[in-house]
């Protein structure tokens, strides 16, 4: 689960108790956010549609209707005209009625997106950095925030939900592997990087880890809305990943489920190593130095990267076998409808890794297995911001996905 800090700026969100009661102003605000929800999924719904998906009756739908696009939260489609009776006209999200930051904070470089309401990235900053430190990733913060505010009015300024920070957790275990001082990295002992944002600007902080939140973005954004169940890969400076189970991210017991990166996979000599050994992009990164080639153009753009040819051949197949392992383990585990692999960088080097995962599979007895698809991506490499940038969203005006897994369609 997200953590919150921050006052709440503008209208005064609303926050649901699980264990309280239902008054009317609750059960109008849970039923607002069902609505808004439902549309969000959907792209756009008719009254009748919201009613028959939600259970509600067509006149709560109306007056919650007229409500959210009274406050422009809500637009009108097209109407629909059908053989009987006054056309349809379907409802959708506002692009421009809410908008949110996201960070990602990765072991290489930080990014930070503004998110429309309905997940469009509007203005993004990057900065690339040998390894992250407290210091210079709260000045990106603070500062990238004031640059993306600038190039917006001040009415626009004030549909600002807050900031959703996808980061990965204990950044100081991750020294040697970034060939960062195991002094300098130390730094982040102690540091509530939740508190030290809220404390900076105005706007309600969340924070979430970075492979979490990419799987997030990946449910809401992509492929989640076609599959309820899957198992997700993102290939980072260090492997991570996520679990989703009836269209719901599942954390498990304790919060740790979906650590992909120390599934025990086989290299290529026969030994036994953890899939973050083989399947990260630092791996790739030492690869390079060892021909002889500059790394460094890895971390400028996740979608700009050029052919670095053998080295980066041998890094895709080495990855793709690995994946290959940790699908069947999964798939052993969870009877998984998908398995998805993305990362940061381009879709041509994604479309070779799942390529090469696919390959790999022909090496292997499936006997008693039942396999999952092994799919792209299609969040693709700004996962973990589009996923922290959601946060927010989903704190203030939308329902969890694990609710809207029990329409009624």
């Amino acid at each position: 689960m997200a953590e919150v800090a921050g006052p709440a700026q503008g209208a005064s969100a609303v926050v649901l108790d699980a264990t309280g009661g239902a008054n009317q102003i609750r059960v109008r605000a849970y039923n607002e956010r069902l609505v808004m929800s439902l549309v969000r999924r959907h792209g756009e719904l008719s009254k009748a549609e919201i009613a028959r998906r939600s259970g509600l009756s067509a006149q709560t739908v109306t007056v919650i209707m007229r409500s959210l696009e009274a406050d422009g939260l809500l637009d009108r489609g097209e109407p629909m005209r059908g053989k009987v009776g006054q056309p349809s006209v379907p409802m959708r999200l506002n692009a421009d009625a809410v908008y949110s930051f996201g960070v990602k904070i990765g072991r290489r470089s930080a990014d930070l997106v503004l998110m429309d309401f309905v997940g469009r990235v509007r203005f993004e900053v990057r900065r690339i950095y040998a390894y992250p430190m407290p210091k210079e990733i709260l000045e990106f913060i603070t500062s990238g925030i004031a640059e993306l505010e600038s190039r917006l009015t001040p009415e626009e300024r004030q549909r600002i939900a807050g900031v959703g920070i996808a980061a990965p957790f204990e950044l100081w275990n991750w020294a040697e592997e970034v060939g960062a001082p195991k002094a300098a990295m130390d730094q982040w002992h102690g540091i509530d990087l939740r508190q030290e944002v809220a404390s900076r600007i105005s706007y309600p902080v969340f924070l979430q880890n970075d492979a979490t939140s990419a799987c997030g973005a990946e449910l809401v954004f992509g492929l989640g809305q076609r599959y309820p169940d899957f198992i997700y890969f993102f290939i980072g400076s260090f492997i991570g990943g996520g679990v989703v189970l009836n269209s719901a991210l599942f954390s498990g017991r304790t919060g740790t489920a979906g650590a992909v990166g120390s599934l025990p996979v086989q290299r290529r000599d026969g030994k036994t190593v953890q899939l973050l050994k083989i399947a990260s992009i630092f791996v790739l990164e030492n690869l390079l130095r060892a021909h002889g080639i500059d790394p460094q153009p890895l971390w400028y753009s996740p979608d700009d990267w050029i052919d670095f040819g053998e080295p980066l051949e041998i890094w895709i197949q080495d990855a793709g076998a690995a994946l290959a392992q940790a699908v069947i383990a999964a798939a052993s585990v969870i009877d998984f409808s998908a398995a998805v692999i993305d990362g940061g960088f381009p879709p041509w080097v994604r479309v070779r890794i799942v390529a090469a995962a696919r390959a790999a599979l022909d090496a292997h007895d499936l006997q008693g297995v039942s396999m999952p698809e092994i799919l792209e991506g299609e969040a693709g490499s700004r996962a973990r911001a589009l996923g922290g940038a959601s946060l927010p969203l989903f704190a203030r005006y939308l329902l969890d996905q694990n609710v809207l897994f029990k329409e009624l369609a």
